[in-house]
């Protein structure tokens, strides 16, 4: 039982980002809201990054900036994480901001966001 705990205590953040993404991949897979479903996806991003930020972290250690002439490998953390994790939210903004505007698009055509009507729409438009 003191093994579970401990894995717990030193895991919380691999944890928080599984539960996010699970919680981001029901949204999506379950929701018919449009607006809804791009939310979810958004908290899955979350997620991911919450995941590469933790694994970038070292404990005792310091950010990737050379102060007083120490240069020890040792010392810094890995900066490609956070790197990463940069370029996804910049990425992730601009995949949003086009989804929200398709689907402003999608609503001043079909006057809803459920994607099965919309869909029932397009239907009866091919027949």
């Amino acid at each position: 039982m003191d093994v579970i705990i401990n894995m717990l205590r030193n895991h919380y953040q691999d944890i928080a980002a599984v539960f996010l993404f699970v919680i981001g991949m029901t949204n999506l897979l379950l929701q018919q809201n449009l607006i809804k479903k791009i939310i979810g996806l958004d908290i899955m991003d979350s997620a991911i990054y919450l995941f590469l930020a933790s694994k970038g972290y070292i404990a005792g250690r310091t950010a990737p900036i050379v102060v007083d002439g120490i240069t020890d490998v040792e010392r810094y953390i890995n900066p490609i994480p956070a790197g990463l994790v940069l370029t996804g939210i910049v990425v992730s903004v601009s995949v949003s901001a086009l989804m929200m505007a398709l689907t402003i698009c999608l609503y001043r055509e079909y006057h809803t966001l459920n994607l099965d009507e919309i869909m029932m729409k397009i239907r009866k438009e091919e027949d």
